[in-house]
Order: C-alpha cells, then sequence, then structure tokens
C-alpha cells in the first residue's frame, strides 16, 4: 500500500514549477546590487548587464530606427511647411505693422500698408525658397554634431532598473502570470506521471 502523500507529487510539483518561473522573472531584476552568498556574487541580469544591455540597444537604436535622414525629410515634407506658414506670416506681420516703426521710425513715415504688404509677399516668396535648405542644413549640423548612439547609450545605461521593472511589470503582466501558470502546469504534468510511474 503506498502512503497518501505519494498522492501530492503532482501538486508538490506544480508549485516547484510555478516557483521555479517566478524565481526566473525575479532574477532578471534583483537583487539591484551585488550580494555575497557562500562565496558566489549574486546580482540580476539586467542590472549586471545593463551597460552592455545599453550599448547593444543604442546602437540598434540608432542604425535601425533613428535617423536624421527620416527627420530632415519629415521637416522638409511640403505640407509641414504649409502648417507653420500662418505663424511666420503673422510674425511678419507683426513685425512690419509695429516693430518697424520702432526699429526704423522714419522709413516707416513713408511706407504705406501698400508697400508693407508687397514687402510682406516678398519676405514670404523668399522664405518658401530658404526654409526647406535652411532646415536641411539645419538637420546636416546635428547629425554632424550628435551622436545619437552614444547619446541613446548613456541613458539607457543611467535608466532605472525600478522603472524598467515597473513598466514590464504593467505591460507584460498578464504574460509574467501565465508563464508562472505554464510553470505550475508542466510541473503537475510531470507529478502526475511520477504518481503514475510510482503506482504502478
Amino acid at each position: 500500500m503506498h502512503h497518501w502523500l505519494i498522492y501530492l507529487l503532482p501538486f508538490t510539483a506544480a508549485l516547484i514549477g510555478w516557483l521555479a518561473n517566478w524565481v526566473a522573472i525575479k532574477i532578471l531584476f534583483h537583487p539591484r546590487e551585488p550580494k555575497r552568498f557562500l562565496g558566489i556574487t549574486i546580482q540580476g541580469i539586467f542590472p549586471k548587464k545593463q551597460k552592455q544591455f545599453a550599448i547593444k540597444l543604442g546602437s540598434l537604436l540608432a542604425k535601425e530606427l533613428f535617423h536624421f535622414d527620416e527627420i530632415a525629410r519629415q521637416i522638409k515634407d511640403p505640407q509641414q511647411l504649409e502648417n507653420i506658414k500662418p505663424f511666420i506670416a503673422d510674425h511678419i506681420d507683426h513685425f512690419l505693422q509695429h516693430k518697424l516703426k520702432e526699429k526704423m521710425p522714419v522709413i516707416s513715415m513713408f511706407v504705406g500698408t501698400g508697400t508693407l504688404d508687397k514687402i510682406k509677399e516678398g519676405l514670404l516668396e523668399e522664405i518658401d525658397i530658404m526654409l526647406p535648405e535652411l532646415l536641411g542644413k539645419y538637420v546636416e549640423n546635428l547629425t554632424a554634431n550628435i551622436d545619437i548612439e552614444n547619446m541613446l547609450a548613456n541613458k539607457l545605461e543611467r535608466y532605472s532598473s525600478d522603472k524598467l521593472e515597473t513598466i514590464l511589470a504593467a505591460v507584460m503582466g498578464n504574460e509574467f502570470r501565465f508563464v508562472g501558470l505554464i510553470g505550475a502546469g508542466l510541473g503537475f504534468l510531470i507529478g502526475l506521471i511520477q504518481l503514475v510511474i510510482a503506482l504502478i
């Protein structure tokens, strides 16, 4: 006759399976700082490898996802330029109507509304020609002077492990629970097989 405790095998194995997966998820982030235990240094995978992770991810983002060329195309897109034209026109109008009198009062005395309108129209035409080239040069300058890969890597390296864990828990909480249930399910199945073998 088999001892009744043998029938707990599937449940014990399920608990062990769930616990193993829970520990596997936890050691991604914990402990934050290196801990010595029985002569072995233990540290969470992400805190330990954060610098290497930051360098690799920074390189990937800079090369594959974040391109100044794409930003330049978006900035110089005719529709984008059309969207800012009213702001430019208002600014020119304000300058001609108000600031011109302050800066050059003598000239403003001899310039009528019609002439101001002509000046405004001419300035807007020149801006239409100049703005795409100006923005293109600006982006070229950024490309030459900003190391996106290094900037991203530095930011990722300084990013808090606590924040990352919180974000992952919020986004993948259900998936983490599912991983735990998978571990419990597989453990129960293995325990059930062991029980059947023990009873035969």
